[in-house]
């Protein structure tokens, strides 16, 4: 193989096993922005929110199977930071390897602070902030310990997640049917009443896609763990081909089985559809249950949040991208001072948050409101690139390819596109597009000044 394709051995440990990759790719995006933020969605398009579901799961399967494609031929723990440096050049995976690190850093204080908030509801004793220090303590200690940690933790949290949602398709299922006590059928009244399927239009569904694509984000994560499991390769193929049809089937089947059980009109942003359904089929105590699954939701994405951003920023030093001095690998192959690191950042962002939620955190959120999708975009270009190389150089790594190449990666990427322009266009996207371009305008700067350095070195 080519020395520029070639994977160097990576120092860290390979404790993660095939069912925890597994997990990790279904329970990676099944998160609060699906148990919560999806009434939002069902709000804007009605119905036809399972189209919305549709469209953003589609473009999410698309960019899953490319990041797969490569990861499979290349596996390494910065993931698609290397696939971009080896398609595009030095400037293009430092700058989506510390994009990505932000992006998950700053995401990670959302999640800390709304678990907080629903542990202090339940022991309104303890502050919210003690409960932030609990969390950002017990996972700090855990990612430190050993990689296998890391995997359990999101295994049974992702087994619990996927298990809440299987439980409410079926007993979804069963009350459209009217086979549960004092139910009847509920026919297709209301996916055709109240405006019909398409209450706003198709104005309302594309307002929808914007509304849950970024529910998709944390799929990649599943190909940073590959490069710790004893066949990185093989492991991350299978990871991708099962996550990607079950995360279709949870998202659509879900949001099918809300808008037919109950009259969109009733849905409210902020407010879970989930427990409005649970409530509607006479389950008691749905309020509760579901606060329970939002939190192992929140605390499954914190962890996995955690051990991404250590992946990556060590990975970004690997190829002198950041400070020599995260290299340090403990004795059980864990990148200790890149998990210090992370945490740290975390740590001021949870402060930033608690402190001034409205003004210097919402900054810093609406910062990475859109780098989502630029990390997407270079993803979309590296595999563009990189698969006629692997072709010519190394065709046997090619185990898992991409649909329909290279047609519906230039799909993949005028839809990205797309998503971008259209949240111009939309007043409280915005906001988010002119930060996470500023964002993304200061790390191409920064990585253009390094070049000439870099390239002396």
């Amino acid at each position: 193989m080519h020395d520029s394709l070639a994977s160097e051995p990576e120092p860290l440990s390979h404790g993660l096993k095939q069912r925890h990759l597994t997990m990790l790719g279904l329970g990676g995006v099944i998160g609060a922005g699906l148990f919560v933020g999806s009434g939002a969605g069902i709000a804007v398009a009605g119905p036809g929110i399972v189209v919305s579901y549709l469209i953003a799961g589609a473009l999410a399967m698309l960019v899953m199977r490319m990041l797969g494609e490569m990861s499979a031929a290349m596996p390494a723990s910065g993931a698609f930071s290397v696939h971009a440096e080896r398609a595009l050049g030095r400037w293009a995976g430092f700058s989506v390897g510390w994009l990505y690190w932000f992006l998950l850093v700053v995401v990670l204080a959302v999640e800390a602070t709304g678990a907080a908030q629903i542990a202090h509801g339940w022991v309104p004793d303890v502050p919210q902030w003690g409960w932030v220090l609990i969390f950002m303590i017990v996972f700090t200690v855990a990612n430190l310990a050993a990689v296998k940690n890391f995997g359990e933790f999101e295994f049974w949290f992702a087994a619990l997640k996927v298990g809440a949602i299987v439980l409410f398709l079926v007993l979804g299922v069963l009350a459209i049917g009217g086979r549960l006590p004092d139910t009847d059928p509920v026919g297709l009244a209301n996916l055709t009443g109240q405006g019909g399927f398409l209450p706003n239009g198709w104005a309302g569904v594309v307002s929808g896609v914007l509304a849950v694509i970024f529910a998709f984000g944390g799929l990649e994560v599943v190909t940073i763990a590959a490069a710790e499991s004893d066949d990185p390769a093989r492991n991350v193929a299978r990871a991708v081909r099962s996550a990607v049809w079950r995360i279709l089937l949870f998202y659509v089947g879900s949001m099918l089985v809300i808008v037919t059980l109950l009259p969109w009109t009733s849905m409210k942003p902020g407010e879970s559809p989930y427990v409005a359904v649970l409530d509607s089929i006479g389950v008691p105590g749905a309020g509760q249950i579901m606060n329970v699954v939002v939190f192992v939701a929140l605390l499954s994405a914190l962890n996995a949040n955690l051990y991404g951003s250590s992946r990556m920023v060590f990975s970004l030093a690997e190829r002198g991208e950041a400070p020599k001095g995260l290299l340090r690998v403990s004795g059980g192959g864990v990148p200790r001072r890149a998990v210090l690191a992370s945490v740290a950042f975390g740590f001021i962002s949870v402060l930033l948050n608690l402190k001034w939620p409205d003004s210097v955190f919402l900054y810093m959120l609406n910062a990475v409101g859109a780098v989502l999708l630029f990390v997407w975009a270079l993803i979309a270009v590296s595999q563009l690139r990189l698969r006629r190389r692997i072709e010519r150089e190394a065709p046997e790594t090619l185990t898992l390819r991409m649909w329909g190449f290279p047609w519906l990666t230039w799909v993949a990427l005028a839809a990205m596109g797309a998503v971008l322009v259209l949240m111009l266009f939309d007043d409280g996207a915005r906001p988010q597009v002119l930060w996470s371009g500023a964002a993304t305008g200061a790390v191409l700067l920064v990585a253009w000044l390094r070049e000439p350095r870099t390239k002396r070195g």
